[in-house]
């Protein structure tokens, strides 16, 4: 029984932690955009970030499955590098659970962005500085408390997605089967001993690994 818990806990925090990185790089610059070049571009875009949180998961599942399926495009291309499809590999699930954590990461940052005073950007940049310094020296460290919750909602969301992920990775055991998804194989085959263990896990684990991050940010 260790095995088909600890093996999907890996899966878990692998998948998760992955796509929490790849998550905020493209959402820290992506809420440095909306915050200061204020358009109807970026309003769009903003826009459309936000769509994962009010279409259900399993719908964000099937756009995945139909822009990275074999008979796509970017699937294509993809396996024409990769030698291999994207989708039913634990990398289809890292993108599953990086465009659901994405908007949880970019609305705190961004909020908090926002909230800086103007006139200190406009005296370092006076001073010389480039737009990647003002991020990494002024804006950041101003608005950590939002970068922080930004990590902590966007780990927490990619720790514990389901339906994107069933949709486009697959229930593979040892491959794509998370935590989450294998708490569903346990109930519906009604070993629930085994779907408690792995519930007390999946939440010890996302709660640990919170108080870490934060006591790291400290």
């Amino acid at each position: 029984m260790m095995d088909s818990i600890l093996t999907p806990l890996w899966l878990s925090l692998k998948i998760a932690s992955t796509a929490t990185v790849l998550a905020f790089i493209i959402g820290l610059f992506l809420a440095w955009w909306f915050s200061f070049s204020k358009n109807k571009v970026t309003n769009l875009l903003s826009i459309i970030i936000t769509i994962p949180l009010v279409i259900p998961p399993t719908v964000l599942g099937y756009y995945l499955l139909v822009v990275l399926g074999r008979n796509s495009m970017l699937g294509q291309w993809i396996e024409g590098i990769t030698g291999e499809p994207v989708i039913f590999t634990w990398k289809a699930a890292v993108i599953a659970a990086a465009i659901a954590a994405l908007p949880l990461l970019i609305r705190p940052m961004q909020a908090s962005f926002e909230s800086i005073n103007k006139n200190i950007i406009q005296a370092a940049a006076l001073d010389g500085a480039g737009k990647l310094q003002l991020l990494r020296y002024i804006i950041i460290p101003l608005a950590y408390k939002g970068v922080l919750a930004g990590l902590v909602l966007g780990f927490a969301r990619a720790m514990g997605e389901f339906g994107a992920t069933l949709m486009v990775a697959g229930n593979i055991p040892g491959k794509t089967q998370t935590l989450s998804i294998a708490v569903y194989d346990a109930v519906q085959a009604n070993r629930m001993m085994e779907a408690n263990i792995m519930v007390v896990i999946l939440t010890s684990t996302t709660i640990l690994f919170l108080l870490l991050l934060h006591k790291w940010f400290k």
